[in-house]
């Protein structure tokens, strides 16, 4: 049986920090590159960052919306079979749904191409 969970969300102060986790079961993200998204209300859903998968001597290379460049960083753990995205400096403006994807050997991310979703976790950034 396939899951794909995301974790890590909830209540962040302006220039807050927060780590989401997104951890497969039933598959190997070794094969997959895995984006995140975000959707806030009334709005589309927006890729932030994209690891692509694992082939050859490549470890995955990283891409991110000109947003969030320097303040969000996407890693892999193979072992625990997990994505993260750490956030930093978090804005108000920044608040949403965040989704994790992931596409089967795809070198980016796109959101129409994406084989599995998560169920999607709150991002609340307020004081």
């Amino acid at each position: 049986q396939l899951h794909f969970v995301e974790s890590g969300g909830g209540l962040v102060q302006p220039g807050g920090s927060l780590r989401l986790t997104c951890t497969a079961s039933g598959f190997t993200l070794d094969d997959y590159a895995v984006g995140w998204f975000r959707q806030a209300p009334g709005k589309g859903r927006d890729e932030v960052s994209c690891i692509n998968y694992i082939h050859g001597n490549s470890v995955g290379k990283k891409d991110y919306a000109d947003s969030v460049k320097g303040r969000f960083t996407i890693s892999r753990d193979n072992t625990k079979n997990t994505v993260s995205l750490q956030m930093d400096s978090l804005t108000p403006e920044e608040a949403a749904g965040y989704y994790c994807g992931a596409i089967r050997r795809a070198a980016a991310c796109v959101a129409t191409d994406v084989n599995y979703w998560g169920q999607g976790i709150q991002i609340t950034v307020s004081s």
